[in-house]
C-alpha cells in the first residue's frame, strides 16, 4: 500500500528545492550594489581547463560599488580580465598588475524596471514548480485512494498538501519582495 505521508513529504522537498533555486537565481541579478555572486559563473582556462574565478583568486568586496579579484598566481591576472571581459557580467575590469577591480555602475530606472521584470518571471516559474509539485501530490494521493487507502485520509492529506503549498507560496512571494526592494532601493 502507498504511504501517503511519504507522498506528502517528497511534494514539500520539491517545494524547498523550487524556493531554493529561487534563492539562488536571484542571487545572481544585479541589484546595483556589489556582490562577489555575480561573477560565479564566469569560467577561467587554468592550465587548459576551465574553473570558476573562485578557484584561482579571492573574491571580495571592500565597499559597496567595488568587486576585487585577487589572483593567487600572478600569471593569471590577464586570463581572469579575459575571462570577465568575455562574460556577460557587462563590467569592465580595471587591471593595475597585481588586483582587478570591477567597479558597479549605479542603475537607471529602466534598468532597475527590467531587473525586478526579470525577478517576478524567474518567482513565477518558482510558483509553478510549486504548483506542479502538489499537482503530482494530489494526483499520487488519488491513486492511493483508488488502490485501498481510505478516502478520509486522502481528503486530510490534499488538505495538507493544500497548507504546504501556501506556506511555500508564501516564501516565494517574500523572496520576491525583498529582490524587488533590493532591486527598486537607490
Amino acid at each position: 500500500m502507498v504511504d501517503v505521508k511519504k507522498i506528502e513529504k517528497d511534494s514539500e522537498e520539491k517545494m524547498q528545492h523550487a524556493v531554493a533555486f529561487l534563492e539562488e537565481t536571484l542571487s545572481h541579478i544585479r541589484a546595483g550594489k556589489a556582490n562577489v555572486r555575480i561573477l560565479d559563473g564566469v569560467k577561467v582556462d587554468y592550465y587548459g581547463s576551465l574553473v570558476p574565478i573562485t578557484n584561482v583568486a579571492t573574491v571580495s568586496t571592500p565597499d559597496a560599488k567595488t568587486i576585487t579579484v585577487l589572483p593567487w598566481e600572478k600569471p593569471m591576472l590577464r586570463e581572469i580580465e579575459r575571462a570577465i571581459q568575455n562574460s556577460n557580467v557587462g563590467i569592465t575590469p580595471e587591471n593595475n598588475g597585481e588586483i582587478i577591480r570591477l567597479g558597479i555602475p549605479p542603475l537607471t530606472e529602466e534598468r532597475r524596471k527590467q531587473l525586478v521584470k526579470q525577478s517576478k518571471q524567474e518567482a513565477e516559474n518558482a510558483k509553478i514548480s510549486v504548483r506542479n509539485a502538489r499537482r503530482d501530490a494530489v494526483e499520487a494521493v488519488k491513486k492511493a485512494v483508488k488502490e485501498g487507502v481510505s478516502e478520509d485520509i486522502g481528503k486530510d492529506s490534499e488538505t495538507s498538501l493544500q497548507k504546504v503549498h501556501d506556506k511555500y507560496i508564501k516564501k516565494v512571494d517574500e523572496v520576491f519582495a525583498n529582490k524587488e526592494k533590493e532591486i527598486m532601493t537607490v
